[in-house]
């Protein structure tokens, strides 16, 4: 079920994207603002420009027309359930900020429950992607999928063990979030649970899942041939992730290093304060927001704190949103974290989207 605020923030992004999506300078801004993204990156730490025309990173899972293959990736590094939404042809809105409750007890052991099989998206070749799924870390990782009936996906839950990765074909116009899951056991009909990113304990996902999560969102063809992604951890985090752009047929830099890194800095860990920790048992599994866990308006960012003005971190009594950013420099920290935290593509790009920290 879907809090004020979760429902408030949603809004929010749909404002704000609508904005983007309607305002040629707004684009002409976010766009400069990623081409300069990538030339400090350059710069400093790299760009993934050399591997732009291969389709994933070193290892990654070959893909045949209409189905779904795994393979080794690099070496791995240690490291309220809703029905389904009807998303806008921008970025999927934010799901609820209400308070994660504890998962019941530990998983033992992980399912294998069998991917579905994956049919070429309707229409030619050139109104298809491919997206990358890599997991760098040393557990399985249940990866999940917001249905979206504008833009449907043959499957909507992939099984993404510990070095492997998965390769899905998407329409051309895809508007969705992707996500995680982590501590997840099924049956053998697709039944079960997850202690993070659960989606009403089905494998195939029918609806948003559980905060926290660390979210790829994307919206793909967007506004004149421009795909707009991020990665956003507004209700929190339950896995590091990063995004990187594999090609690109109208030649965009990829603004993020092959490893995850960004002139403000790369893919680290998230170091959770102790009153954010979601726990099962006694392991902590995920950072929660601080507004999912202290529901103020301030770190909400509603009643008198709803403007971009003031809805400001650094002027929290703790400024919780640094915790994330610190982890991600390139991710959302909090709703209005727009400025280092959108990326662009022109034209037909496919993506690879990773678990883990950077090496």
């Amino acid at each position: 079920m879907f809090g004020r605020n979760g429902s408030r923030n949603g809004r929010r992004r749909r404002a704000r994207w609508s904005r983007a999506l309607m305002t040629t300078s707004v684009l002409l801004s976010a766009i400069m603002l990623t081409a300069g993204c990538a030339a400090l990156g350059a710069n400093s730490v790299g760009t993934a420009a050399a591997a732009g025309g291969q389709r994933a990173s070193s290892g990654a899972a070959s893909t045949v027309d209409g189905g779904v293959t795994a393979a080794k990736a690099a070496t791995p590094t240690p490291s309220a359930q809703s029905a389904t939404p009807t998303l806008a042809r921008m970025p999927s809105p934010r799901p609820s900020a209400a308070s994660a409750a504890s998962a019941s007890a530990s998983a033992s052991s992980a399912s294998s429950a069998p991917a579905a099989s994956e049919p070429p998206p309707s229409g030619a070749a050139g109104s298809r992607r491919l997206v990358t799924f890599v997991n760098q870390m040393s557990q399985t990782i249940w990866v999940a999928a917001a249905p979206n009936p504008a833009t449907p996906l043959a499957a909507t839950g992939w099984v993404l063990p510990a070095g492997q990765s998965v390769t899905i074909t998407t329409p051309n116009n895809l508007n969705t979030r992707f996500w995680g899951r982590t501590g997840c056991v099924f049956d053998s009909a697709g039944v079960g649970h997850c202690q993070t990113g659960d989606c009403g304990g089905l494998f195939q996902c029918k609806g948003w899942g559980t905060i926290p999560a660390t979210l790829a969102e994307v919206n793909f063809d967007a506004w004149d041939s421009l795909d707009f992604y991020d990665v956003s951890m507004v209700d929190g985090s339950n896995l590091p992730m990063y995004i990187n752009t594999t090609s690109s047929s109208g030649g965009t830099v990829d603004p993020i290093s092959s490893d995850g890194c960004v002139p403000a800095g790369c893919t680290k860990p998230v170091v959770c304060p102790s009153i954010l920790d979601v726990k099962v048992g006694s392991t902590v599994v995920g950072c929660i927001s601080a507004c999912a866990r202290l529901d103020t308006d301030q770190l909400c960012c509603r009643g008198q704190y709803s403007s971009r003005a003031a809805c400001n971190p650094t002027t929290w009594p703790v400024d919780y949103a640094a915790v994330f950013k610190r982890a991600e420099p390139y991710a959302y920290s909090y709703v209005d974290d727009d400025a280092t935290s959108v990326f662009t593509c022109k034209g037909v790009c496919d993506y690879r989207i990773t678990f883990g920290i950077t090496p």
